[in-house]
């Protein structure tokens, strides 16, 4: 029987809810609904660079996308504020169904580990303070490759980590862009279908969908074992 693909899991929204931030945006904005559409800049800023070729780290996209927020509603950002985003992000809770779903995972003889766009500093602080570092054979960051997802070099850097070929890897996440970029370096995906999400219909869809992340380990264990 073949070896099952390693799962590498994306981190932030996908294993971390990031709706713990709502109460920074409250607080700066007064409007708990900008956080989304921070995060949404902050994506869309990270693309631009890495389409362009341009690098910058995860953090510095996300405190460049609050000062655009900022900016665009004529707010002034503290010191605290940023120091308040920056720790929220290192302090999200998982989702509730997480640690299940990994441990079916590991249970069924699958290796699981981590890929983000976070530095490494701030995902190996997420992982720690979520209570979910010991789950994981690697966590690894694109910061490494100064290429951020959906880019194909994290990808790969993930898999040559792991002591994987590509295809021997499936990226798991809960955003259409991670899982186009995981499948267009080669490997395979399973996609988070969280509140909100949706797949892109310009991309085949991958072989593996569920509501969460138990759903999720369920049909990955069907495929892979």
């Amino acid at each position: 029987m073949t070896m099952p693909r390693i799962c590498v899991f994306d981190v932030n929204e996908t294993l971390l809810d990031m709706s713990a931030l709502d109460p920074v945006f409250e607080r700066i904005f007064g409007d708990a609904s900008v956080r989304p559409l921070w995060f949404s800049q902050m994506l869309q800023s990270a693309l631009t660079a890495t389409v362009t070729g341009a690098y910058s780290d995860f953090g510095a996209t996300g405190m460049a996308a609050l000062a655009m927020m900022a900016g665009a509603r004529g707010t002034t950002l503290g010191d605290d504020d940023e120091r308040a985003l920056k720790d929220g992000m290192q302090n999200l809770p998982p989702h509730p169904e997480v640690e299940e779903g990994l441990t079916l995972l590991l249970d069924a003889g699958i290796r699981i580990a981590t890929l983000t766009n976070s530095t490494q500093a701030v995902a190996d602080a997420q992982l720690r303070n979520a209570g979910l570092s010991d789950l994981f054979e690697l966590s690894l960051s694109a910061d490494a490759v100064k290429r951020l997802k959906p880019a194909a070099a994290p990808y790969r850097m993930a898999a040559e980590s792991l002591g994987v070929p590509v295809e021997g890897m499936r990226l798991v996440a809960a955003h259409s862009w991670d899982v186009a970029g995981a499948l267009r370096a080669g490997c395979a995906a399973a996609f988070v279908a969280r509140p909100g999400k949706v797949l892109d219909p310009l991309v085949a869809p991958p072989d593996v969908v569920g509501a969460d992340l138990v759903e999720v380990a369920r049909l990955i264990i069907e495929a892979e074992t």
